[in-house]
Order: structure tokens, then C-alpha cells, then sequence
């Protein structure tokens, strides 16, 4: 089973959807018209299972260095699930899921806020 083709995210600009760009047995992969947001999804199967899907996005900024030219650059968001092949359901791995994301998004994202600024 697969994502669906596109996928529709809220970013920075409003809701952007991302046609499929890749697909494999384990992966995909999704992009924006424009080509500065991107979506994977991955699966590796060995002594345990792990699944990641991340967001990046891209954009051309001043040089700090030389601010007479600009860069690409880009920043990477991943969520990762690394768990045992035996001993729990994907219903208990979603509960997990759901904790963390609860809890780093809860206070209008205070722990992420936290987070990005290097508190441990």
C-alpha cells in the first residue's frame, strides 16, 4: 500500500500538494510544482523495523558572507520509528507517535520552540 498521489501539507505559504516523484519497494518520494518542498517516506526491514518520513524544504537566501550573492539552503524535519520486528503492534507504535507529538506540539509547540534552541 502506498501514500496517495498528491499529498497536501500546510506550510509556511499555505497548503501546498506534492505530486509523486518517486516510488519504490520500501520508499517514495513527493514534491511541490516548484520544487522547494519535499516529501520521503522509507521503510528498512533487518533486525528492526525503521520507518522514517521526512519534510524539507528549501529556499535562496542572502550569503552571509558575501551578501551581494545568494544560496540554496535547506532544512530537513524527520520523524523516525525504530522498533523491535516482535513484541509490539502498530496500534501501541502509533500510541508512542501520538505521545511525542502531542507533547512537542502541546503550549503552542513550546517544546519545540525549546528544542530549536538547543535546551536539553
Amino acid at each position: 500500500m502506498a501514500f496517495a498521489d498528491p499529498q497536501t501539507i500546510s506550510s509556511l505559504g499555505g497548503i501546498t500538494s506534492l505530486v509523486r516523484t518517486g516510488f519504490g519497494p520500501a520508499s517514495g518520494s513527493f514534491g511541490s510544482a516548484d520544487g522547494t518542498i519535499g516529501m520521503q517516506v522509507s521503510h528498512l526491514y533487518k533486525n528492526r523495523t525503521r520507518r522514517v518520513i521526512s519534510l524539507t524544504q528549501s529556499k535562496i537566501s542572502a550569503d552571509p558572507l558575501v551578501p551581494s550573492q545568494n544560496s540554496r539552503n535547506s532544512a530537513t524535519v524527520s520523524l523516525v520509528v525504530n522498533a523491535p520486528v516482535n513484541g509490539f503492534t502498530v496500534a501501541e507504535m502509533k500510541a508512542i507517535v501520538d505521545c511525542l507529538v502531542a507533547f512537542a506540539t502541546a503550549s503552542t509547540g513550546a517544546k519545540v520552540t525549546q528544542l530549536l534552541g538547543g535546551e536539553n
